[in-house]
Protein backbone atom coordinates (compact mmCIF):
# COMPACT_ATOMS: atom_id res chain seq x y z
CA UNK A 1 0.00 0.00 0.00
CA UNK A 2 1.49 3.55 -0.69
CA UNK A 3 2.05 6.07 2.70
CA UNK A 4 0.04 9.04 0.16
CA UNK A 5 0.49 11.95 1.87
CA UNK A 6 1.97 11.98 5.40
CA UNK A 7 4.90 11.19 7.24
CA UNK A 8 9.12 11.57 7.33
CA UNK A 9 10.63 9.38 4.99
CA UNK A 10 14.41 8.77 5.04
CA UNK A 11 15.36 8.65 1.20
CA UNK A 12 19.32 7.07 0.88
CA UNK A 13 21.07 8.10 -2.43
CA UNK A 14 24.29 6.11 -3.33
CA UNK A 15 27.18 7.74 -5.67
CA UNK A 16 29.29 5.11 -7.21
CA UNK A 17 32.76 5.16 -9.04
CA UNK A 18 32.74 2.43 -11.81
CA UNK A 19 35.62 0.52 -12.78
CA UNK A 20 35.74 -2.01 -15.25
CA UNK A 21 35.57 -4.85 -12.66
CA UNK A 22 31.30 -5.53 -12.67
CA UNK A 23 31.82 -7.72 -9.61
CA UNK A 24 33.54 -4.93 -7.87
CA UNK A 25 30.60 -2.17 -9.26
CA UNK A 26 28.00 -4.63 -8.08
CA UNK A 27 29.63 -5.52 -4.57
CA UNK A 28 30.26 -1.62 -3.75
CA UNK A 29 26.80 -0.60 -4.76
CA UNK A 30 25.37 -3.16 -2.47
CA UNK A 31 27.54 -2.07 0.49
CA UNK A 32 25.67 1.39 -0.14
CA UNK A 33 22.45 -0.12 0.15
CA UNK A 34 23.89 -1.61 3.52
CA UNK A 35 25.24 1.34 4.54
CA UNK A 36 22.07 3.73 3.99
CA UNK A 37 19.89 1.12 5.82
CA UNK A 38 22.25 1.26 8.95
CA UNK A 39 21.80 5.13 8.62
CA UNK A 40 18.11 4.28 8.81
CA UNK A 41 17.30 4.91 5.18
CA UNK A 42 13.59 3.25 4.20
CA UNK A 43 13.97 3.97 0.13
CA UNK A 44 17.60 3.55 -1.43
CA UNK A 45 18.07 4.79 -4.88
CA UNK A 46 21.35 3.73 -7.02
CA UNK A 47 22.57 5.65 -9.90
CA UNK A 48 22.28 4.73 -13.86
CA UNK A 49 23.76 1.61 -15.02
CA UNK A 50 25.72 0.81 -11.78
CA UNK A 51 27.07 -2.43 -12.67
CA UNK A 52 29.58 -1.57 -15.18
CA UNK A 53 30.88 1.74 -16.43
CA UNK A 54 28.85 3.87 -18.78
CA UNK A 55 28.85 1.70 -22.17
CA UNK A 56 27.89 3.80 -24.42
CA UNK A 57 30.80 6.35 -25.03
CA UNK A 58 31.23 4.66 -28.61
CA UNK A 59 29.19 2.10 -30.59
CA UNK A 60 30.79 -1.08 -29.89
CA UNK A 61 28.88 -4.27 -30.46
CA UNK A 62 30.56 -6.24 -27.77
CA UNK A 63 29.03 -4.02 -24.95
CA UNK A 64 25.60 -5.79 -25.36
CA UNK A 65 27.06 -8.36 -23.98
CA UNK A 66 26.60 -6.75 -20.32
CA UNK A 67 22.86 -6.32 -20.79
CA UNK A 68 21.16 -9.46 -18.92
CA UNK A 69 17.16 -10.35 -18.85
CA UNK A 70 14.84 -9.23 -16.27
CA UNK A 71 14.16 -11.25 -14.15
CA UNK A 72 18.24 -12.01 -13.93
CA UNK A 73 21.07 -12.58 -11.53
CA UNK A 74 21.48 -8.18 -11.26
CA UNK A 75 17.80 -8.19 -10.17
CA UNK A 76 17.76 -11.38 -7.85
CA UNK A 77 20.87 -9.39 -6.02
CA UNK A 78 18.84 -6.29 -5.95
CA UNK A 79 15.80 -8.33 -4.90
CA UNK A 80 18.33 -10.02 -1.79
CA UNK A 81 19.45 -6.66 -0.61
CA UNK A 82 16.07 -5.02 -0.70
CA UNK A 83 14.48 -7.63 1.86
CA UNK A 84 18.05 -8.35 3.59
CA UNK A 85 17.76 -4.53 4.55
CA UNK A 86 13.72 -3.54 4.43
CA UNK A 87 14.19 -1.17 2.07
CA UNK A 88 12.25 -0.45 -1.26
CA UNK A 89 15.20 -0.15 -3.74
CA UNK A 90 15.32 1.73 -7.38
CA UNK A 91 18.40 0.04 -9.19
CA UNK A 92 19.05 0.69 -12.98
CA UNK A 93 20.28 -2.24 -15.83
CA UNK A 94 20.96 -2.71 -19.32
CA UNK A 95 17.87 -5.05 -19.98
CA UNK A 96 18.03 -7.50 -22.26
CA UNK A 97 14.59 -7.84 -23.13
CA UNK A 98 15.04 -10.40 -26.71
CA UNK A 99 17.72 -11.17 -28.93
CA UNK A 100 18.30 -7.40 -30.86
CA UNK A 101 15.74 -5.38 -28.32
CA UNK A 102 17.52 -3.60 -25.73
CA UNK A 103 16.46 -1.16 -23.11
CA UNK A 104 18.20 0.84 -20.13
CA UNK A 105 15.94 -0.07 -17.27
CA UNK A 106 14.79 1.04 -13.61
CA UNK A 107 13.44 -1.42 -11.49
CA UNK A 108 11.92 -0.95 -8.40
CA UNK A 109 11.85 -3.83 -5.55
CA UNK A 110 9.23 -3.56 -2.11
CA UNK A 111 10.75 -4.43 1.07
CA UNK A 112 10.31 -8.03 1.03
CA UNK A 113 12.48 -8.32 -2.09
CA UNK A 114 9.51 -8.28 -4.59
CA UNK A 115 9.62 -6.38 -7.91
CA UNK A 116 7.25 -4.12 -8.08
CA UNK A 117 8.18 -1.68 -10.74
CA UNK A 118 9.76 -2.03 -14.59
CA UNK A 119 10.36 1.58 -16.09
CA UNK A 120 12.08 1.75 -19.51
CA UNK A 121 13.99 5.11 -20.53
CA UNK A 122 11.35 6.69 -22.37
CA UNK A 123 13.94 9.59 -23.70
CA UNK A 124 16.98 8.21 -25.64
CA UNK A 125 19.51 11.17 -26.14
CA UNK A 126 22.43 10.34 -29.36
CA UNK A 127 25.14 13.10 -28.32
CA UNK A 128 29.07 12.79 -28.22
CA UNK A 129 30.00 9.90 -25.86
CA UNK A 130 26.46 9.58 -25.23
CA UNK A 131 25.37 6.89 -28.33
CA UNK A 132 22.16 5.86 -26.27
CA UNK A 133 20.52 5.21 -29.58
CA UNK A 134 22.92 2.84 -30.99
CA UNK A 135 21.65 0.47 -27.55
CA UNK A 136 18.49 1.24 -26.61
CA UNK A 137 15.40 1.13 -27.92
CA UNK A 138 12.83 3.67 -26.51
CA UNK A 139 10.76 2.66 -23.39
CA UNK A 140 7.55 1.49 -23.99
CA UNK A 141 5.61 1.36 -20.15
CA UNK A 142 4.86 5.09 -20.21
CA UNK A 143 5.03 7.39 -17.29
CA UNK A 144 3.78 5.83 -13.86
CA UNK A 145 4.03 5.89 -10.00
CA UNK A 146 4.93 2.71 -8.64
CA UNK A 147 2.49 2.19 -5.28
CA UNK A 148 4.87 0.59 -2.04
CA UNK A 149 4.69 0.16 1.86
CA UNK A 150 6.94 3.27 1.89
CA UNK A 151 5.62 5.88 -0.68
CA UNK A 152 4.68 5.82 -4.39
CA UNK A 153 7.99 5.75 -6.70
CA UNK A 154 7.75 8.01 -9.81
CA UNK A 155 10.86 6.55 -11.67
CA UNK A 156 12.87 8.15 -14.65
CA UNK A 157 16.14 7.96 -15.88
CA UNK A 158 19.38 10.40 -16.77
CA UNK A 159 18.06 11.86 -20.17
CA UNK A 160 14.55 11.81 -18.96
CA UNK A 161 15.56 14.69 -16.41
CA UNK A 162 15.95 17.41 -18.95
CA UNK A 163 11.56 17.15 -20.26
CA UNK A 164 9.11 18.75 -18.03
CA UNK A 165 5.93 16.66 -19.29
CA UNK A 166 7.90 13.37 -18.18
CA UNK A 167 7.94 14.71 -14.62
CA UNK A 168 4.73 16.32 -15.00
CA UNK A 169 2.74 13.35 -16.00
CA UNK A 170 4.62 11.07 -13.71
CA UNK A 171 3.03 13.25 -10.99
CA UNK A 172 -0.35 12.74 -12.32
CA UNK A 173 0.50 9.62 -11.95
CA UNK A 174 0.23 9.76 -8.42
CA UNK A 175 4.38 9.70 -7.99
CA UNK A 176 5.25 11.39 -4.65
CA UNK A 177 9.16 11.01 -5.89
CA UNK A 178 10.61 11.25 -8.87
CA UNK A 179 13.78 9.51 -9.11
CA UNK A 180 16.20 9.89 -11.58
CA UNK A 181 19.27 7.17 -11.62
CA UNK A 182 21.96 9.56 -13.38
CA UNK A 183 24.96 9.03 -15.62
CA UNK A 184 25.63 12.56 -16.40
CA UNK A 185 29.37 14.60 -16.93
CA UNK A 186 31.86 16.71 -18.29
CA UNK A 187 33.60 15.97 -21.86
CA UNK A 188 36.78 16.85 -22.38
CA UNK A 189 37.53 20.10 -24.23
CA UNK A 190 34.42 21.68 -22.81
CA UNK A 191 36.14 23.22 -19.57
CA UNK A 192 34.75 26.51 -20.86
CA UNK A 193 30.99 25.11 -20.23
CA UNK A 194 31.22 22.86 -17.34
CA UNK A 195 29.74 25.12 -14.83
CA UNK A 196 27.27 25.87 -17.09
CA UNK A 197 26.46 22.46 -18.04
CA UNK A 198 26.27 21.78 -14.37
CA UNK A 199 24.00 24.34 -13.19
CA UNK A 200 21.66 23.98 -15.85
CA UNK A 201 21.10 20.71 -15.03
CA UNK A 202 20.76 21.20 -11.38
CA UNK A 203 18.02 23.67 -12.08
CA UNK A 204 15.72 21.49 -14.19
CA UNK A 205 15.68 18.99 -11.05
CA UNK A 206 14.62 22.18 -9.08
CA UNK A 207 12.00 23.36 -11.62
CA UNK A 208 10.34 19.72 -11.21
CA UNK A 209 9.70 19.71 -7.73
CA UNK A 210 8.20 23.30 -7.77
CA UNK A 211 5.92 23.25 -11.05
CA UNK A 212 4.86 19.24 -9.41
CA UNK A 213 4.97 19.96 -6.08
CA UNK A 214 6.91 16.41 -5.41
CA UNK A 215 10.34 15.59 -4.28
CA UNK A 216 13.09 15.07 -6.81
CA UNK A 217 16.53 12.73 -6.47
CA UNK A 218 18.70 12.18 -8.58
CA UNK A 219 21.68 9.89 -7.95
CA UNK A 220 24.27 10.73 -10.28
CA UNK A 221 28.06 8.63 -10.94
CA UNK A 222 31.56 10.24 -9.77
CA UNK A 223 34.66 9.57 -11.41
CA UNK A 224 36.42 9.63 -14.77
CA UNK A 225 35.46 6.80 -17.80
CA UNK A 226 37.02 7.29 -21.12
CA UNK A 227 36.64 10.90 -22.38
CA UNK A 228 34.02 11.83 -19.49
CA UNK A 229 34.55 12.78 -15.74
CA UNK A 230 31.18 12.04 -14.03
CA UNK A 231 30.04 15.65 -11.79
CA UNK A 232 28.52 13.52 -9.19
CA UNK A 233 26.41 15.77 -6.93
CA UNK A 234 23.77 13.60 -6.55
CA UNK A 235 20.88 15.92 -5.28
CA UNK A 236 17.67 16.20 -3.22
CA UNK A 237 14.84 18.60 -3.80
CA UNK A 238 11.72 19.25 -1.70
CA UNK A 239 8.58 21.01 -3.21
CA UNK A 240 9.10 24.17 -2.25
CA UNK A 241 12.84 24.08 -4.01
CA UNK A 242 14.58 23.70 -1.23
CA UNK A 243 17.94 21.79 -1.97
CA UNK A 244 18.10 19.01 1.55
CA UNK A 245 21.09 17.66 0.15
CA UNK A 246 24.33 17.32 -2.66
CA UNK A 247 26.83 14.89 -2.79
CA UNK A 248 30.36 15.53 -3.46
CA UNK A 249 31.59 15.97 -7.76
CA UNK A 250 34.62 13.97 -7.15
CA UNK A 251 33.65 10.86 -4.75
CA UNK A 252 31.95 7.76 -4.31
CA UNK A 253 29.22 9.08 -1.09
CA UNK A 254 26.45 7.62 0.68
CA UNK A 255 23.67 10.28 2.28
CA UNK A 256 20.60 9.78 3.69
CA UNK A 257 17.83 12.34 3.70
CA UNK A 258 14.72 13.31 5.57
CA UNK A 259 11.91 13.94 2.95
CA UNK A 260 8.40 15.13 5.47
CA UNK A 261 5.80 13.82 2.76
CA UNK A 262 3.47 16.47 4.54
CA UNK A 263 5.23 19.05 2.09
CA UNK A 264 3.73 17.75 -0.84
CA UNK A 265 0.01 18.54 0.08
CA UNK A 266 1.59 22.34 1.78
CA UNK A 267 3.49 23.42 -1.37
CA UNK A 268 0.40 22.42 -3.25
CA UNK A 269 -2.06 24.24 -1.44
CA UNK A 270 0.22 27.14 -1.69
CA UNK A 271 1.48 27.10 -5.20
CA UNK A 272 -2.19 25.96 -6.67
CA UNK A 273 -0.28 24.82 -10.13
CA UNK A 274 -2.56 21.73 -10.74
CA UNK A 275 -5.63 23.60 -10.08
CA UNK A 276 -4.98 26.05 -12.94
CA UNK A 277 -3.49 24.18 -15.60
CA UNK A 278 -5.60 24.40 -18.55
CA UNK A 279 -5.67 21.11 -19.61
CA UNK A 280 -8.37 21.98 -22.46
CA UNK A 281 -5.43 24.23 -24.20
CA UNK A 282 -2.61 21.53 -24.26
CA UNK A 283 -3.05 19.79 -27.46
CA UNK A 284 -0.26 21.11 -29.02
CA UNK A 285 1.96 19.47 -26.90
CA UNK A 286 1.17 16.23 -29.06
CA UNK A 287 2.38 17.70 -32.15
CA UNK A 288 6.14 17.82 -32.75
CA UNK A 289 6.22 21.63 -33.26
CA UNK A 290 3.52 24.23 -34.04
CA UNK A 291 0.63 23.04 -35.42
Amino acid sequence: MTRAGGGVLRIGLVQSACTADRAGNIEQALAGVAAAARQGAEVVCLQELFAGEYPCQSEDHEKFQEAEGVPGPLTEALSAAAREHGVVLVGSLFERRTPGLFHNTAVVFERDGTQVGLYRKMHIPDDPHYYEKFYFAPGDTGFMAVPTSRLAVGPLVCWDQWYPEAARLTALAGAQVLFYPTAIGWLDGEEQLHRQQYESWDTMLRSHAIANGVFVVAVNRTGREGALSFWGASVVYAPSGQRLACTSHERPETVVVECDLEQIEWSRTRWPFFRDRRIDSYEGLLQRWGK
